[in-house]
């Protein structure tokens, strides 16, 4: 049973007041403990610890900040204690009501602020990643002993094989809703059949591959930052680097290797699928007969469409592989940490897909290839 904190004064050698805590210093019976020590104003010179039964998380946060606010010493304090109050400690506790305190535009500034630190600092962390990542391929290109190439398959079922239904429906639909959009618009000015420029040329260029890249990032993304996240919990990657085998290695190349083999056939999939669902459409509503549809997409489209979307898909590919496991090497505490990162690993992949392809329009629009 516990007994009630209390505490009272006494005299040490020195002269100076010495608070001596009594009772057990736990949550159960802290009391109004903490209130009481609050509205003390003399000098304290020691806080006196030898009293003192139990000392869970809580009591020693007192004792620290007590101790704190009038400049005193703790003595007397049990290992057990000791070890909690330097835990207590190294936590800084006061930093949080301190940001209560601010007033709303200063609080949106301070968000602001450490969202933009938070930004920059995890973004040379992914380049230093992306370094670890590229290091890692040259060495084990030079010794292919180290290939795991059981690892590599095991992942073309769960990137590739397993996604192509939910690509495939997608693709169609999408190609159905480009019909759908651009002939409803063209049919103002009487130019219906132009509707197969755009479903050709969008498709192999440009929502095609990167369509393909935001659902494996959804999908493969999210996997792979959830297991390696949960390997991490689990301690896994910690006896794997005991045992001498690099994480890297072991479990970053072959899933980014199986992503990078599958983003350009998976984009080409999609692309002709969504090709399929537009031309279906124009059949429909438009009346075009299918031979016509193709013989019309071969003459529009230029192969250089179908370039960019090859070169752009390895590239997504590594991407959203990377960022996944980037995120899933990140979780240290606990399991609710392994889905914050899975959803920063989802965010951060479409968000450099995205801004990648943006790139890569204007630089294959200045060489021409337009």
């Amino acid at each position: 049973m516990s007994v009630q904190a209390d505490f009272e004064f006494s005299e040490a050698p020195d002269g100076k007041a010495n608070l001596v805590l009594t009772g057990d210093l736990i949550v159960s019976a802290i009391g109004d403990l903490d209130e009481r020590l609050r509205s003390l104003d003399g000098p304290v010179g020691y806080v006196d610890l030898s009293q003192a039964g139990h000392v869970d998380t809580i009591g020693a946060w007192i004792v620290e900040r007590t101790a704190r606010e009038h400049d005193a010493t703790i003595v007397n304090a049990s290992r057990e204690a000791s070890l909690l109050l330097e835990r207590v400690k190294e936590q800084k506790t006061d930093d949080l009501p301190e940001r209560r305190e601010l007033i709303p535009i200063k609080r949106i500034l301070w968000e602001i602020g450490e969202a933009v630190v938070v930004a920059c600092s995890t973004m040379f962390a992914f380049l230093g990643f992306i370094g670890q990542v590229v290091t890692a391929f040259f060495r084990v290109l030079f010794n292919p002993g180290k290939i795991r190439l059981n690892a590599v398959v095991m992942r073309f079922e769960m990137v590739g094989i397993r996604a192509l239904g939910i690509i495939g429906l997608m693709s169609f639909l999408i190609g159905i809703v480009i019909a759908q959009q651009g002939a409803v618009q063209l049919r103002q000015f009487g130019a219906e059949v132009f509707t197969i420029n755009l479903i050709g040329r969008l498709t192999f260029r440009e929502l095609g591959v990167l369509m393909t890249a935001i659902m494996i990032a959804g999908r493969s993304g999210s996997a792979f930052a959830a297991q390696i996240g949960t390997m991490k919990i689990t301690e896994e990657i910690d006896a794997m680097r005991t045992i001498g085998v690099s994480p890297i290695e072991a479990l970053v190349l072959p899933r980014t290797l199986a992503t990078i083999l599958w983003m350009p056939l998976l984009g080409f999939y999609a692309s002709i699928v969504a090709v399929v669902g537009g031309g279906l459409l124009c059949w429909v509503a438009l009346e075009i007969p299918p031979a016509t549809f193709i013989q019309r997409l071969r003459e529009v489209t230029p192969i250089t469409d179908f370039y960019v979307g090859l070169i752009k898909a390895p590239i997504f590919g590594a991407i959203v592989a990377m960022a996944g496991c980037f995120q899933g090497l990140q979780v240290h505490n606990n399991a609710e940490e392994v889905g914050q990162r899975t959803t920063a690993a989802v965010v951060q992949a479409i968000f450099l897909v995205i801004v990648l392809d943006a790139f890569f329009a204007v630089f294959f629009s200045s060489i021409g290839w337009d």
